[in-house]
């Protein structure tokens, strides 16, 4: 995998300046999930950073990535890569995200970084989902 990575990255560095690639940009990042809870977000638990309800399909983006990357609005597919350290259960959540357009509605704290982070209706559910990898395939970039 890390290959293909590396050769989509030589081949970007090789298109004349000013022409992007054609087609979706994808990322891989680090995955969690959140709920409405004061605990896990802030006063305002069902309201996120745009004033948008919280529901499953709403996403919240690290701000390293908001600004270029993943602006308010961003349409975007997620495919289950497996737990964070080993990649395993790869999939087990395919079929609840396989058929979602999910929606950067919300922002992370600060202090994190390369991550998104998905709302799920219940904490069994998250805390199921844990910490994952997760491959971004963008739709839409922005509003």
């Amino acid at each position: 995998m890390r290959i293909k990575h590396l050769l989509a990255l030589l081949l970007l560095a090789a298109l004349p300046f000013g022409v992007q690639a054609s087609g979706p940009s994808v990322l891989v990042l680090k995955a969690t999930a959140y709920t409405s809870s004061v605990r896990e977000t802030d006063s305002t638990p069902f309201v996120t950073a745009t004033g948008a309800r919280t529901r499953f399909g709403i996403i919240a983006v690290s701000r390293d990535l908001l600004p270029n990357d993943l602006p308010y609005g961003s349409k975007v597919k997620i495919e289950d890569l497996g737990n964070w350290n080993d990649g395993a259960g790869k999939g087990k959540f395919d079929a609840m995200l396989k058929n979602v357009v999910f929606v950067v509605e919300d922002t992370m704290n600060k202090r994190k970084r390369q991550q998104i982070d998905i709302w799920m209706p219940d904490r069994s559910l998250a805390l199921r989902w844990g910490v994952r990898r997760v491959r971004i395939t963008v739709l839409q970039r922005g509003r």
